[in-house]
Parts: structure tokens; sequence; C-alpha cells
């Protein structure tokens, strides 16, 4: 099964990072997010990878051109121009990168990656957000519910504090730091497809979040795959922060590899 990556945004919400690098290239210790995205699909068997390109699209592909060599030993023979790999220890991961154009929409990306994916059902996720959840059960999910789409359905927490008032409304009573948002489900990010949900995408001017996945909800072809473990977009440099300190404490919930 292959795995599409997004990561062609230009990443505004986070400009103090994107300014140089594409989102997806951002790092949480010492790899970008879409390494620890990868890592996740490859615990479940998932390492054939499609990276729709955009944004900055050269330092995605620089990035994997040097993976190779940056985990390798080598020996640089510079008398006879020569170089000669000892041994790798790097991902056993397919990587294609495909320009998708630097103003295609979430929904123009997936449809310009479409002769790469086959016939066959294929996972889809943001290269700006990670998470737990377990890509083999969605599968599984996917395949019972008998549907061209599954998202995964995620509850936020809330971004800010919430607080009860007392009697009269001047003293608070109770304060909690991350409430759990209204309590209703968000798409998550992580998809399992059919091939054929890319004949809802009319244009490379279309999000895959708007017509395409409304058109699918109302023809019964979106089913929601509810998961209530960890999940952490990284919209801004204060989601990066909080990233970069889950994975400084060794307790980074969205760590599932060895």
């Amino acid at each position: 099964m292959k795995a599409v990556i997004l990561a062609g945004g230009f990443g505004t919400r986070i400009s103090e990072e994107s300014a140089v690098r594409p989102k997806p290239m951002v790092n949480i210790g010492t790899q970008p997010i879409i390494w620890h995205i990868m890592k996740t699909y490859a615990c479940h068997g998932i390492t054939d990878f499609i990276v729709a390109c955009g944004y900055k699209s050269e330092v995605i592909k620089q990035y994997f051109a040097d993976f190779f060599l940056s985990s390798a030993d080598v020996t640089f023979d510079l008398n006879n121009n020569s170089m000669k790999i000892h041994s790798q220890h790097g991902e056993p991961w397919k990587v294609t990168c495909v320009d998708t154009g630097l103003e295609s929409m979430t929904g123009g990306r997936l449809r310009r990656v479409k002769e790469y994916l086959g016939d066959e059902v294929f996972c889809m996720t943001y290269g700006d957000g990670v998470s737990n959840v377990n890509i083999t059960e969605t599968i599984r999910y996917h395949v019972e519910q008998k549907c061209l789409a599954t998202m995964m359905a995620v509850k936020p927490p809330g971004r800010f504090g919430a607080f009860a008032l007392g009697p009269q409304e001047r003293k608070v009573c109770d304060f909690i730091e991350k409430p759990q948002g209204d309590g209703a489900w968000v798409n998550g990010g992580y998809f399992v497809l059919d091939p054929r949900v890319i004949e809802y995408i009319s244009s490379d001017k279309e999000p895959w979040e708007s017509s395409p996945m409304r058109n699918l909800a109302r023809d019964g072809q979106l089913a929601a795959y509810r998961h209530h473990g960890f999940w952490q977009p990284m919209d801004t440099l204060h989601d990066k922060m909080l990233l970069e300190r889950l994975w400084e404490s060794g307790e980074a919930p969205w760590k599932i590899w060895a």
C-alpha cells in the first residue's frame, strides 16, 4: 500500500519557520516532521511514499537525495574520484517526490499524483501533523465500511483555559487548563482512500476539504474512524514548541517505533 503526503502548502501560519523551508521540513528534534509521519506509517508496514510537493519543493527533494549518504558509512577516494558505500543505516523506504504546482490546493495536489497511485486503496495525510493512530486498524475499518473514503476523526482540546464563575459571577470557582473543546469531531488528517475519490476533484484550485469531501459525504461514501488517542497538528510556532518539548522529554506519544 502507498501513502500520499501532502507537502506543498506555504505554511503561512508558521512563517517563522516556513520562510526558509516548507512546513513538512520543520524539525522536531533532529529530523523534519515529515520523517516522523513516515516512521509512523512504516511501523504499520507502509514504506512506499508519494510526497506531493509545491512550495520550496527543492528542499524536500534535497533532503531525500542526501538521506542515503547521511546515514551510510562511506569512503571517498578523492585521488580516484570514487566513492565506496560500506554499510547503510537508513530507512527501507521508497519515496516519490511529485511537483504538484505552487498554487495547487490540497485536492489539486491529490489529483496531480493520480498516475503514481495505480488501482489500489492508499493512505493520505498532511505533512504537518503527528498521531499515534493505529493505521492498520484504520485500513481494516475502511474495508469494512465499503466506502470510497475513510477519515480519522478526533476531538481536539480547547486552545484556551476555561473557568467557571461562582456566585454573583465575581470570583472564579474552577479552572481547567486544557478543556476538551466543544465536543465536536473534526478532521484529523489521516485518510484511507479508494483512487476513485479523485473523480470528485474538479481542478487544481479545489481544496480536498471542501466540495470533494462534502460530495463524498452526500453520496454516503465517507466513513469516520474515531481516534481517541494522541493527535497534534503543527499549525503555529506554539504547536512546534509543544511537539519539541514532548520529543525532548523522551515520551513523545506518536513515537510508536523502537
